[in-house]
């Protein structure tokens, strides 16, 4: 069984995509340079409004999440497992962690992709605002 979700964001001028643990992705439509971690703003889901079919899913240790991330002609796809503390309940942000931590905001741990590894035209695309469209699959292992 897979359940997806799709959130559509946009890159802004201060994406820096630097963070070597994590990379997020908020509803905020401002960002600071200190976000070096946030990748995209102005998404049209935060965690708390993925359904819940798919926090129910991410929320197990055998989960895992495949993350699309598609901006124009580019594309990379992210590795993640879900973790049973995960509760998906942050009303605006959503973080992609390398680590086992978890907090609301929280939708994944062992991602194989930080802020600082996404490819550096992602990343220049994201910086000029170009629109970002982020797909989530959680595959459960049998």
């Amino acid at each position: 069984m897979s359940v997806t979700e799709i959130i559509h964001c946009r890159g802004h001028k201060n994406v820096l995509g630097l963070h070597k643990s994590t990379f997020e992705i908020t509803k905020e439509t401002e960002l600071s340079p200190n976000g070096d971690c946030i990748i995209a703003v102005g998404a049209d889901k935060g965690a708390v409004d993925l359904s819940p079919e798919f926090r129910k899913a991410v929320a197990d240790d055998t989960a895992v999440l495949r993350t699309t991330l598609t901006c124009g002609e580019l594309s990379v796809t992210i590795l993640s497992q879900g973790a049973s503390g995960i509760t998906l309940t942050h009303p605006t942000d959503i973080v992609w962690r390398r680590s086992t931590f978890v907090c609301p905001r929280t939708i994944a741990v062992y991602s194989d992709h930080t802020a600082s590894l996404l490819p550096r035209e992602l990343v220049a695309a994201l910086q000029r605002g170009a629109e970002l469209t982020v797909t989530l699959t959680i595959e459960e292992l049998q």
